[in-house]
Formats: C-alpha cells, structure tokens, sequence
C-alpha cells in the first residue's frame, strides 16, 4: 500500500476551499475531461507532474497533521480518480490514520473504476459540469452519464456529498440550466450542500503558456451581479 505509485501535481498545505475545515489538498496529475473553463489545463496530461509513492504523500501530509486537525485531506486534480488504485492506497492510509478524506471529483471516471475509492473517502465534493447532457459535452468533450451514475451510487449508499458547480457567461448562465442544477440537487438526499463557483481568467495565462487556444477567451469572468442573480435561481429550487 505505501509502495503504491502515482503521479502528483502539486500540494497545498493549507487549503480552505476544499471541504470543511482547513485541509491538505493533494492535486493528482492526468484528466479525460478537456473543460472549456479549466484554470489548470497543465493538470491534464496523464505523464505530467512528479513521481510519488502513496507513503511519500502520507508522510507529507502527516507532517501538517495538527494544522488539519479539525479538517482533513482532499484528493484533487485534475481527475484523482483517473489514479483510482492510488487514490485508494492513499485514502487506506489516511483512513488508518483517523484522518477524515474527501475526494474532488468531476465524476467522470466509470464506476466500476472508481467505486472503491469513493466507498473510503468519507465525502465526495462532486463537480457537475451541467445536468444538460449536450451542454456538459461541448463543455468537456465528454457527456453527464458517468458524473450522474456517481452521484446516484452516492445516494444508494448515503455517501455524503457536496455538490459544484461553475457559472460561465454564455453557457451555463442561462435560467433553464441554473434552474436544472437547483433541480438535480434537491433530488438528492446525500447532497448537504450546492456550490455554485464563479467563471474566473485566472487561468488564461496557462492556457497561453502552454500554447492551447483557450476557448473560452472572449468570455468575460462573471460579474457579481450575475453570480448574485445565479444563486437566487438556484437557491428558489434547491
């Protein structure tokens, strides 16, 4: 189990964003999804990032461990559970350790993969790109089927979720599509919360450093007016 390899990003020691509490996020490398809105598209290569053992990661996060005390730790990415057999070897150890874990996840990892892993995270913070299947197509390049059939495994087991959800201008802020993620969260009794995240440029300048077209480049960030606007649609359904 610590012998088990994989293949990280980066680490953030002190995360806040992440789950409840103050956590130790650790970006796992590689992802299926080619999101439009991605502020880290230099996450998506599957040979990318550093070498690691799952030992070497607990170690790591063990060394934070009073700083974490009242949160815990995220497996992100990319897509962590593209590395599911890591992402398990991980979250044995943390698990054995009485450290509580969350998993990041765009749920686009079929379950038959990704069931294991998900079964020892203590939550699922479940990015649903849009309940839309077409949009969340021309969104990702890959459709909503995977990402729904985790969230209802989630449900058939009372695994505890947090659901997100990003607001771009143009695309996923449109009334029917807000209303339809505020609709998709109520369905669900495992959903404690709904995250709704605002379309940011940030990561314009990866885009450009790594000589992608960024697709989203004549879209503007969302205004606080809109993102203000959005969550009153969706908060009247959910």
């Amino acid at each position: 189990m610590r012998n088990y390899k994989g293949r990280i990003h980066s680490f953030e020691s002190f995360g806040t964003l992440d789950g409840p509490g103050i956590r130790f996020v650790v970006f796992l490398q590689g992802c299926p999804l080619h999101c439009k809105f991605c502020h880290n598209p230099d996450t998506w290569p599957s040979n990318g990032g550093e070498e690691y053992t799952a030992g070497g990661v607990f170690d790591k996060v063990m060394r934070c461990r009073g700083y974490i005390a009242t949160g815990g730790v995220t497996l992100s990415g990319g897509e962590p559970l593209l590395q599911a057999g890591f992402c398990e070897a991980l979250l044995e150890l943390f698990k054995t350790a009485g450290i509580h874990t969350a998993i990041d996840t765009s749920g686009a990892i079929p379950l038959h993969k990704s069931q294991r892993a998900i079964d020892l995270a203590d939550m699922l913070l479940l990015d649903i790109k849009s309940p839309i299947s077409c949009v969340c197509s021309e969104l990702t390049g890959q459709s909503n089927e995977n990402a729904l059939a985790t969230l209802e495994y989630c449900e058939s087991v009372g695994k505890r979720v947090w659901l997100r959800h990003v607001v771009v201008p143009g695309i996923t802020y449109d009334d029917e599509a807000l209303k339809a993620v505020g609709e998709l969260s109520r369905q669900y009794s495992c959903v404690e919360k709904l995250e709704l995240l605002r379309y940011h440029k940030l990561g314009a300048s990866k885009w450009e450093g790594l000589g992608i077209p960024d697709p989203l480049a004549e879209t503007p960030a969302l205004s606080a007016e809109e993102f203000a606007r959005a969550k009153e649609i969706v908060n009247s359904l959910h």
